[in-house]
């Protein structure tokens, strides 16, 4: 079983951010990607909707093999993660949530912005995140509709973008926000665009490396951690291959070859 490989999925390709820090802290596991760029966004989407989706992938990625799964999208694991565990108790299973905990530690103005789709901002789990670890602090929510649409497309440079980006951290800045929480796995590929947008002192946060090392832990603690050379990473997408294949290499820094995922 330690031979067998990881799934990990989004709604499209912003859990490439989340395989990025998997592939870096565990070079020698097999991985397995589904994009399903077919039903994005998620986050415009009903709850139910993207329960069926989750169910419908992670049996699929049951079918590969797969040793345990990560759900890298923040709307995906808000509506399903607690449904997956249920079904499947002895499967390790990884959710993606906003970094309010650290976020909270981090900030010295007492504001913390968030940078999230309204899934995950309208949900009861963000909104027990906030009761348990930012009683002390403010929050301030930003949906943000839109970004993850163009980031699909593999813009991250263009004036639409900057324009759209710069309506939604504004609000931030005049609040007070010295760290703001990147709450979409879409997001952190805006990384190098906000850190010219914003003043220095302004602090990124998002959960990618917390996921890729809770994964670590719970494979590590069922003896379930490959070892030997780096391996091998196959991707599906539920829409065009073709649209996949182009944006690799711009997200995934290389380029790879994409199946269908009709389902």
């Amino acid at each position: 079983m330690s031979e067998a490989p990881i799934g990990v999925f989004d709604s499209g390709v912003g859990g490439l951010s989340v395989l990025k820090e998997i592939r870096q802290l565990l070079p020698a596991e097999s991985l397995l990607y589904v994009a399903d760029c077919g039903h994005i966004p998620y986050g415009e989407k009903s709850p139910e909707f993207i329960r069926q989706r989750c169910a419908v992938i992670a049996e699929f990625l049951r079918s590969r093999g797969a040793k345990a799964l990560v759900l890298a999208c923040n709307t995906a694991t808000v509506a399903g993660v607690a449904d997956l565990r249920q079904h499947y108790p002895d499967w390790p299973i990884v959710g993606m949530e906003p970094a309010v905990k650290p976020a909270a530690a981090a900030t010295r103005s007492g504001v913390v912005g968030v940078l999230a789709t309204t899934g995950t901002l309208q949900s009861a789990k963000f909104a027990a995140l906030l009761d348990r670890f930012a009683s002390d602090v403010r929050v301030i929510t930003q949906p943000c509709p839109g970004l993850v649409e163009l980031i699909e497309t593999g813009d991250l440079h263009s004036e639409a973008l900057r324009a759209l980006l710069r309506s939604y951290i504004e609000p931030l800045l005049a609040a007070g926000c010295d760290t703001i929480i990147l709450g979409c796995t879409h997001y952190p590929f805006l990384k190098p665009l906000l850190s010219q947008m914003l003043p220095p002192a302004i602090s990124l946060i998002d959960t990618g490396a917390a996921v890729a090392r809770q994964l670590q832990r719970l494979l590590s603690e069922r003896g379930l951690l490959a070892d030997g050379p780096a391996r091998e990473t196959q991707f599906w997408t539920s829409a065009a291959p073709e649209r996949l294949c182009k944006i690799l290499p711009v997200l995934w820094n290389k380029s790879g070859s994409v199946q269908s995922f009709n389902r």
